[in-house]
């Protein structure tokens, strides 16, 4: 970067500073590390429900003609 901030600049990049810590970044994500992959396999789970009961979803007739 060959322009410098100024003053101004050298402000507010002063008071960023605490978003790049290491304990603010990522909390939820270690806090968790398995919930990514249990909601991916929940939705696969209710995409798949979703199509098993529009393949074979029951007949409304009280007679079984399967």
């Amino acid at each position: 970067m060959g322009k410098s901030l100024g003053s101004t600049g050298e402000f507010f990049k002063r008071r960023d500073e605490w978003r790049k810590h290491p304990m603010v970044g990522n909390q939820l994500r270690h806090a968790t590390p398995g919930l990514g992959i249990a909601l991916v396999a929940f939705g696969i789970y209710l995409v798949g429900e979703a199509a098993y009961n529009k393949f074979y979803s029951p007949s409304s007739s009280s007679s079984s003609s399967h």
